[in-house]
């Protein structure tokens, strides 16, 4: 990339940084909110019993008409539409939030890794949105089946059907593709920005992490997730602990070194302050051959000591 082109860069990062981090942070918030929101609402749902259900299957005849244990449940998403759907909408407006920060991660990689094809700058931000209109529109149409069922008989045969609505499986098809989307963009906007030295190591693996919990949810999702983007925003912020990487400031990719190349790094560290203060270790002397033994005096010397030997007695 040309120096001018470089400059323009990171002067268009400097203006959407900050953008990008209140992004984040709301994208944290929404989120966990909604989520929390949503669970306290479904916590007092009442649920059917297995053996009242298994009675009723028992009994002879059709069950289809018979009256549906799921009456009281149906009553209590009625009484609970409205929360439902503004709690799904404020989730909707995170998804945008996560979208907007991810892209401008996304773009500012690619401005430094050519490697990050640019399909992906526009896969988060599609998954995103199509998450948010299939969150939104599940349970503006399950709260309306709803509502139908309970306008007429409370048959088991109807209950089964309040759930099979096409607006239903719709909001179902386009909510898996907008996760799956959502998830490979979290995978490789979070891989490619640690290798161009724009994330940590710790952050861009967690990013990777969260990208497979959105398709296979195996642990708190939307914890980890929000811890993610709450540190990407202090980061983008510059309240780092250990500074910003280098890769924001030189417009360059900055690949993290290896543990040898940082083991090498430390150890030249600790050898320069040791010259610095004057104790480097002086080189160890070589080995010198052992002394010959002196050959045993002859002639007048032999006398000579002797006689001092003499005296002294």
């Amino acid at each position: 990339m040309a120096v001018v082109d470089t400059e323009q860069q990171l002067a268009w990062e400097r203006r959407q940084r900050p953008r990008a981090a209140v992004a984040a942070i709301l994208a944290a918030i929404l989120s966990l909110v909604a989520d929390l929101w949503t669970t306290q609402i479904l916590r007092d749902a009442p649920k059917g019993g297995f053996l009242d259900s298994l009675q009723h299957a028992t009994q002879p005849g059709g069950i289809g008409s018979t009256q549906s244990l799921r009456t009281p449940y149906f009553e209590f998403i009625h009484d609970h539409s409205t929360p439902l759907v503004l709690a799904n909408v404020v989730k909707g407006v995170g998804y945008v939030a996560i979208a907007w920060a991810l892209t401008f991660l996304a773009a500012a990689t690619r401005a430094r890794r050519a490697q990050l094809a640019r399909p992906v700058l526009y896969l988060v931000l599609v998954g995103a949105v199509l998450s948010a209109v299939a969150g939104i529109a599940f349970w503006a149409g399950y709260t309306g089946a709803v509502n139908t069922f309970l306008d007429g008989p409370h048959t088991v045969d109807r209950a089964a059907d309040a759930g099979k609505g096409t607006l239903l499986l719709m909001a179902q098809l386009i909510g898996l593709a907008g996760q799956l989307l959502l998830a490979i963009g979290f995978v490789f906007v979070s891989l490619n920005a640690m290798r161009a030295g724009l994330l940590t190591k710790f952050m861009g693996i967690l990013g990777c992490i969260i990208g497979v919990l959105v398709i296979i949810p195996l642990g708190p999702l939307p914890i980890v997730q929000a811890f993610w983007l709450v540190a990407v925003a202090a980061l983008l912020f510059g309240f780092w602990p250990s500074g910003m990487p280098p890769a924001w400031s030189s417009g360059k990719e900055e690949p993290w070194p290896s543990q040898s190349e940082l083991a090498q790094k430390r150890r030249a560290g600790v050898e320069a302050r040791r010259a610095a203060r004057g104790g480097q270790p002086a080189p160890e002397p070589a080995a010198s051959a052992p002394a010959a033994s002196a050959p045993a005096p002859s002639g007048p010397a032999a006398p000579a000591r002797s006689r001092k030997k003499r005296k002294r007695r």
